[in-house]
């Protein structure tokens, strides 16, 4: 059984692989996402290049773990309009960002990258949710913002939880709205890394 590394300190990462009874440990590799954000205006090469950067930080952190030791790191943000949309910084911008997405569609973009401690490659992938919110009410999204689901999540919110009363539809993978797209993780271990989820 090989040990499985995911390098985020997302809540919503480790419950999906917790959920699925997957073990794993957290390693958190704390790069600057700033540095990226700089360089990368197209929001499918930031999530990818995000997720590089974490696999590659965890990768030089676990030289000494034992061979075979899989790395999944993981970026998620929403993509509206053209527009990058982070994490809220603050109860204001929260409520911004929530009454933007209300009664439209976003891009919920997740990239991935794998890898092993022992090996070379890495494998860079990308998914993309498209979420539609109902329409919201200020009054709905302050009492929403009160519940402090939108701290830390891209979008500020959380599907898993509170958010899930006023999502009208999703369009693609449900587990890349929690930020891991497990169908194609799933398929990149069993054919790049001989690692099958159903044995795990």
């Amino acid at each position: 059984m090989k040990k499985i590394i995911l390098a985020s300190k997302s809540i919503d990462r480790s419950k999906i692989l917790d959920r699925l009874n997957i073990s794993f440990k957290i390693l958190e590799t704390n790069i600057n996402e700033s540095d990226y954000k700089d360089q990368y205006s197209n929001p499918i090469d930031l999530v990818k290049e995000l997720a590089k950067a974490k696999a590659l930080k965890a990768k030089e952190l676990l030289k000494s773990e034992e061979i075979g030791t899989i790395i999944i790191a993981a970026d998620t943000i929403v993509e509206f309009d053209g527009i990058i949309i982070g994490k809220a910084q603050n109860e204001k911008e929260a409520f911004q960002i929530l009454k933007s997405l209300a009664n439209r569609s976003h891009n919920l973009i997740t990239g991935i990258a794998l890898t092993s401690v022992d090996d070379p490659k890495i494998i860079v992938d990308y998914d993309i949710t498209i979420v539609t919110f109902l329409d919201l009410s200020d009054d709905d999204i302050r009492n929403y913002i009160k519940i402090e689901e939108w701290k830390g999540r891209a979008g500020a919110y959380s599907i898993r939880d509170r958010a899930s009363l006023f999502i009208k539809e999703i369009r693609g993978s449900p587990s890349n709205v929690m930020g891991l797209p497990m169908q194609k993780i799933f398929k990149i271990l069993k054919t790049e890394f001989n690692l099958n989820l159903f044995e795990n």
